[in-house]
């Protein structure tokens, strides 16, 4: 269990280094409370709004931060593309790809109406180009290609 519990610190802290070095080749500063922000969605499996990072961050480090601070905090880190915003449930997860290297494909959320899990799965580019051609030709613009999908993951379903 404890190795466990390292391997998390340790994917935390990398994370927190990539993201520190992503925010500033974007001309932006990971500043010390949205670092904590960050490393709350990291730590939490759960998606989480900006109220229970406010009350996470309050039990974590011992101060009290409006929500309003939480939600310019985490409009910061969704701009970094460091953090992602479910547009279903109003709620924020950590972006699972911070420590990749790779161009990313447009995520598409799969998201369980049970233990309200989420998987960041990437949609081929090809996919989500026919899909924009099929908007396009409807004579709608679309404002974001990210996708949220709801069900029963895996293990809800074995249940």
């Amino acid at each position: 269990m404890n190795l466990t519990l390292q391997s998390d610190d340790m994917d935390t802290k990398k994370a927190i280094n990539q993201a520190e070095k992503s925010c500033i080749e974007h001309g932006g500063k990971l500043t010390p409370k949205r670092k904590v922000v960050l490393e709350l969605l990291l730590e939490n499996a759960q998606p989480q709004s900006a109220y229970e990072l406010a009350d996470l961050y309050q039990r974590k480090m011992g101060e009290k931060i409006p929500a309003m601070s939480v939600y310019r905090m985490l409009e910061f880190l969704i701009e970094q593309g460091l953090v992602h915003k479910l547009a279903s449930t109003n709620k924020f997860l950590a972006c699972s790809h911070i420590t990749c290297n790779h161009k990313h494909e447009t995520p598409q959320f799969l998201i369980c109406d049970n233990c309200q899990s989420v998987s960041e799965v990437g949609i081929d580019t090809k996919l989500i180009e026919a899909l924009e051609k099929s908007i396009q030709q409807n004579h709608f613009q679309l404002n974001s290609p990210q996708l949220e999908l709801h069900g029963l993951c895996e293990n809800c379903q074995t249940k």
